[in-house]
C-alpha cells in the first residue's frame, strides 16, 4: 500500500507539532486490477472561470484532493487549513510529508450535477485530482 503523497517513502514516521492535532488516513491501493478516471469540471468561485480536468475516481481515498501545482498554475484560491491534517499511509504510519496545510474550494459539475467541495491540497504527481469518498 502507499500513500497519495509520496508512495516512496512509506513506513517512515514523523513527530508533528501537537498543534496538529486532527489526523486522516489517505488510502489507496498497491497495484489496482484498472484505474477510473473521469472528466468533471472545476469553477473558480471567485470569478466563475471553468476548466475541465482528467480526475482520478478512487474510492479507497478517504478525502478529495488537488495537486499544489496543478492549483497554483490555474489559479484557484488556496487557503489555510485552521489545523493542519497529518497524512497516515495506509499501513497506519505517519507520510513522512508535512501536513496538508492549505485548501481549495470550488465548484465541481458532472453529468449535470454540481456541487461545491472543498479539496485538500497536496504533491499528488501527475495526477491532478483526486475524488474519493469523504
Amino acid at each position: 500500500m502507499y500513500s497519495v503523497l509520496h508512495p516512496e517513502k512509506l513506513g517512515n514516521k514523523l513527530n508533528f507539532a501537537n498543534n496538529t492535532e486532527r489526523v486522516r488516513d489517505v488510502r489507496c491501493t498497491l497495484r489496482p486490477l484498472r484505474e477510473v478516471w473521469m472528466k468533471v469540471g472545476l469553477e473558480k468561485l471567485e470569478s466563475h472561470d471553468g476548466i475541465t480536468v482528467k480526475a482520478l475516481l478512487d474510492s479507497g481515498a478517504t478525502d478529495l484532493f488537488m495537486d499544489t501545482t496543478f492549483a497554483r498554475e490555474k489559479g484557484f484560491k488556496i487557503e489555510r487549513v485552521k489545523k493542519p491534517l497529518i497524512v497516515k499511509n495506509m499501513d497506519g504510519t505517519i507520510n513522512v510529508e508535512e501536513a496538508i496545510t492549505h485548501q481549495v474550494e470550488c465548484n465541481m459539475f458532472f453529468k449535470g450535477h454540481i456541487e461545491r467541495v472543498r479539496m485538500d491540497v497536496c504533491n499528488l504527481g501527475k495526477t491532478k485530482v483526486i475524488l474519493g469518498m469523504p
